[in-house]
């Protein structure tokens, strides 16, 4: 073979060469491009579900707290009516415990009535007798002042026998009579309930009771019907 032909084969090949070198460096080039896209397709997804996961755990920390909010305010506002209603049963137990008027003795059986008619008077009867045993506790039907105290019905007659009369608010007057004892004196403040006398058969009496008003003066003749008066007041009698 010559040498003319010797190189023109040998360029030949080196240009063979040099094409398959720059075609795999093509390949190499696409590919990588395509893996690059590929990248960043899967970060911009990535990124995305991160955003929403972000926002559904954002909503829903939201939705707790708005929970939360809502059963502290339900809890504050049983917790309020619960405290109401115990307040209102405290009051009406305390009103229950300290009535405002009672009965001026216990244990007792109602016998002559006001304004009955009968010979033990000179006129109508001026109050309600309650029948207990001599020795009966007697307390005062209301709050208030002692006005009068002592026999000779307190100043109102031999037959009330001992008596007590107290003064109340709004002008009105409790009297107590046919006492075996008195126990509290002119000018003394007692409270409802509190012991004034000892119930007996003093004065114009039949046999062992106490003889109770309610009047609108201290004295003798302003008496109103006293059972009618205290169950006015809520009193059983």
């Amino acid at each position: 073979m010559s040498q003319r032909v010797t190189s023109r084969s040998s360029r030949t090949s080196q240009l063979r060469t040099r094409a398959t070198v720059l075609a795999a460096g093509l390949g190499v080039s696409v590919a990588l491009g395509a893996g690059v896209a590929s990248a960043a397709d899967t970060t911009a997804a990535s990124g995305a579900a991160s955003a929403v996961q972000a926002q559904a755990a954002a909503q829903a920390k939201a939705a707790k707290a708005e929970a939360v909010k809502t059963e502290k305010a339900a809890k504050a506002a049983a917790a309020k009516k619960a405290a109401e209603k115990k307040a209102a049963a405290e009051k009406a137990a305390a009103k229950k415990a300290k009535p405002s008027w009672v009965d001026p003795v216990k244990k007792y059986t109602l016998s002559a009535s006001f304004a009955q008619n009968g010979g033990m008077w000179a006129h109508k009867h001026s109050g309600q007798d309650f029948a207990v045993p001599s020795g009966t506790q007697v307390v005062a039907a209301h709050g208030g002042t002692v006005v009068k105290a002592g026999g000779n019905g307190a100043g109102d007659g031999p037959a009330y026998g001992n008596a007590v009369v107290i003064k109340h608010g709004n002008g009105t007057y409790s009297q107590y009579a046919h006492l075996s004892k008195v126990t509290v004196h002119v000018g003394q403040i007692v409270k409802t309930g509190q012991e004034i006398a000892k119930s007996g058969n003093t004065g114009n009496s039949s046999g062992p009771h106490l003889h109770f008003e309610i009047r609108t003066t201290p004295n003798y003749g302003s008496a109103i019907d006293p059972v009618k008066f205290l169950r006015a007041k809520g009193v059983k009698v």
